[in-house]
C-alpha cells in the first residue's frame, strides 16, 4: 500500500489546521496489517538465516518434500 492508495479526509480546528484524519475502513485495515507485517520482520531481524539449499536439504530430510 502507498500513500497513493489512501483517501484521507482531515478534521480541521477552527484555524483550519489538521488535527484528525478519517479513512475508510478498507484502507485503515490494510495499513494496520502492513504494520503488523512490519513489527514481524523487525521482530525477526536477528534470527539465524539458511541458504535455499540448505533448506531444501532439510524439508527433504525430513520427507516433506
Amino acid at each position: 500500500m502507498t500513500t497513493a492508495n489512501l483517501h484521507p479526509q482531515y478534521i480541521v480546528d477552527e484555524t483550519n489546521h489538521r488535527r484528525s484524519v478519517v479513512l475508510p475502513i478498507e484502507e485503515y485495515e490494510a495499513l494496520m496489517e502492513a504494520i503488523e507485517d512490519l513489527a514481524a520482520v523487525a521482530e525477526r531481524q536477528e534470527d539465524e538465516t539458511v541458504s535455499h539449499e540448505q533448506l531444501l536439504a532439510e524439508l527433504q530430510k525430513d520427507g516433506l518434500l
